[in-house]
């Protein structure tokens, strides 16, 4: 089965949403064909290195989309960036053309549970707050973000019976003060339970763990998945990813 060609952008426009989030707008050709409501997706974007034959390959989320254009935000680490995505975000100027895969399928709470919890650091943002942004408005539940410094918490719109939580954590992927501020809730009694979650990868298994043998948290009751890994590349991390997920699995079984 052959593949779809991928989706050719323009940049039309960014800025930072905070010091280490930057948002690029992108819009263009690409919009003919790019189906509809696809916020809270990931995408694939194709990144032309020197030297290198194939295209580099990175993950991200569509923060929002509009008839004519879709958002992505690039976390930020260091004065490049961190990263071949986010440096190519830095440096990119309205006319720059991007190529793009995808998009996959949406990873969303279930909106109809009685206690919703999310938990993720700066690279779940977009995601986290899509789904923020896509609750009923009768949604309960609590939001623990983990950003690099004070100056990265941002407004989002939350349901009245909902508590957005901040964890500034100035080296990420370094501890798990996730772990800490999930292990200090107050965990509801009855109901049904709605759990999302994404981070750094020993972060994501700390969390897994923590749902799993201390709360009894379900699978189907849970989206887990970590985003990155403190010193690895994606490509690095897809693999010990895929491996951490056959173990899992064969734990389960």
């Amino acid at each position: 089965m052959n593949r779809p060609d991928p989706y050719r952008f323009t940049v039309l426009g960014k800025r930072h949403i905070t010091p280490h989030m930057l948002r690029v707008t992108l819009g263009g050709e690409g919009m003919q064909r790019f189906p509809a409501q696809q916020a809270s997706a990931y995408v694939k974007l194709l990144l032309p290195l020197p030297g290198r034959e194939r295209p580099l390959l990175r993950t991200y989320t569509v923060r929002a989309q509009r008839a004519d254009a879709i958002d992505i935000d690039f976390a930020l680490h260091g004065d490049d960036g961190g990263g071949p995505a986010s440096g190519w975000a830095l440096t990119c100027v309205p006319g720059d053309i991007i190529e793009m895969a995808g998009p996959g399928p949406k990873k969303q709470v279930d909106p109809a549970a009685d206690w919703i919890l999310m938990v993720g650091d700066m690279t779940a943002l977009p995601a986290l707050s899509v789904n923020l942004e896509q609750l009923p408005a009768h949604a309960r539940g609590h939001a623990i973000v983990e950003v690099p410094d004070a100056a990265d918490i941002q407004t989002l719109p939350t349901p009245e019976g909902f508590t957005l939580q901040w964890i500034v954590q100035p080296h990420p992927g370094q501890s798990t003060p996730l772990l800490d501020a999930v292990q200090a809730l107050a965990w509801p009694e009855g109901g049904t339970l709605s759990v999302w979650a994404a981070c750094e990868f020993s972060s994501m298994r700390a969390l897994r763990e923590h749902f799993r043998d201390a709360r009894g948290v379900t699978r189907q009751q849970m989206y887990i998945s970590s985003y990155w890994k403190q010193g690895s590349d994606e490509e690095s991390h897809k693999t010990l990813k895929r491996a951490d997920a056959e173990a899992n699995e064969a734990r389960a079984a």
